[in-house]
């Protein structure tokens, strides 16, 4: 797969793991038109998980930012990697996490694509090709992100989610 059919292919992926009811999330989340440096900072996906569906529970509801990356030409594109929510990942392939795993911030996790019927260590010794049609694949977690204080609040993160539209 070249690089956009890799990009296309673990976003179908995560938007399957996005989507479904209580589930709520917006694609290329715009945050900064002019980020003062007349840059334009966009986000790959932006995910709410409310904690319930009360008042309360939605004003503790948490952001989760995902940034798409295909290859390590990418993660090191300059475009992306803006990682301002609760909690923040990288999506990409196992062969792409094993050149960049090292340089993923220490506050980041990691989804890889992988088989349903695989581990990420399994995956991770001898990785399926990501072209092969037999395999039912899913996103799994390689590292898991720890939470950080986010910059912004709420209300911009749902505005501009609801400005992306998508």
């Amino acid at each position: 797969m070249n690089r956009k059919e890799t990009t296309e292919f673990l976003s179908n992926l995560l938007i399957e793991r996005l989507s479904g009811r209580g589930k709520y999330y917006a694609s290329e989340v715009t945050l900064d038109y002019s980020g003062g440096k007349g840059e334009t900072k966009r986000v790959d996906f932006i995910q709410f998980v409310p904690k319930n569906q009360s008042t309360s529970g939605i004003e503790k509801g948490e952001f989760v930012f995902y940034e798409i990356k295909s290859c390590k030409a990418d993660y090191h594109s300059g475009n992306g990697l803006n990682f301002g929510g609760d909690r923040n990942y990288v999506v990409t392939t196992m062969e792409t996490y094993k050149q960049i795993m090292r340089e993923v911030p220490w506050s980041v996790g990691v989804y890889v694509a992988c088989p349903e019927s695989r581990e990420p260590t399994d995956e991770f010794e001898s990785p399926t090709p990501i072209d092969d049609k037999t395999v039912d694949w899913t996103l799994k977690i390689t590292t898991v992100a720890h939470p950080i204080d986010r910059q912004r609040s709420m209300s911009q993160l749902l505005f501009y989610m609801l400005r992306s539209g998508k």
